[in-house]
């Protein structure tokens, strides 16, 4: 089974408000950044399948207007084209860029500083280049992952790891542990010269 088949990771979902609700509690109430971003992602979705025919361009309207806010001000980028499962935590706000043609299942948590993107490479690849997440997956602060890469359920990606390769369920990657260096003298004397001015 292809690792995007959607039904793999993502139940089917309850109604708007109910899934609401879910959101509010995961995301610690309607006033956090990341309630707002998910709620009018589920909102556009929503309006896009059930709202009645007459109020799809008003709903337009507020969805594009709602989506630049969201970008601008809290800094997430959470395109509705991104398949959003139930329980998504995004636990801070600010450089949160994701894949249009992204996968989350069920119960993921978003740092800030997450980026969910593409390889570099042909134009023309760009949606099949697109991460997917199983369930439970936890992202760190400034965590990266880069192409067509499943995160199997339960996954946990630490703090500023950058993942190029598709990760199996249960496992932990961590970034490289940061590393002292010294200064040549000549700088260090330099360095010392300027403290002391």
């Amino acid at each position: 089974m292809d690792h995007r088949d959607t039904d793999q990771h993502v139940a089917p979902a309850p109604g708007l408000l109910a899934q609401l609700r879910e959101d509010r509690e995961v995301n610690g109430g309607l006033s956090r950044p990341g309630f707002q971003a998910i709620a009018l992602h589920r909102f556009t979705n929503w309006s896009r399948r059930s709202a009645p025919r007459w109020s799809r361009g008003l709903c337009r309207v507020a969805s594009r207007t709602g989506f630049v806010l969201v970008r601008n001000v809290y800094g997430i980028e959470l395109p509705a084209s991104v398949v959003l499962g139930r329980r998504v935590r995004i636990a801070h706000q600010h450089g949160i860029v994701i894949h249009p043609g992204t996968v989350i299942g069920d119960g993921c948590t978003i740092r800030q500083g997450v980026s969910l993107g593409a390889a570099a490479g042909d134009a023309g690849r760009f949606h099949d280049q697109a991460p997917s997440l199983g369930e439970d997956v936890s992202l760190g602060v400034g965590a990266v992952v880069v192409g067509g890469v499943h995160l199997g359920d339960g996954a946990m990606i630490g703090p500023n790891a950058t993942v190029l390769t598709s990760v199996p369920a249960g496992a932990r990657v961590l970034a490289q542990p940061p590393r002292t260096v010294s200064f040549p003298p000549a700088v260090a004397r330099r360095e010392a010269e300027l403290r002391e001015r």
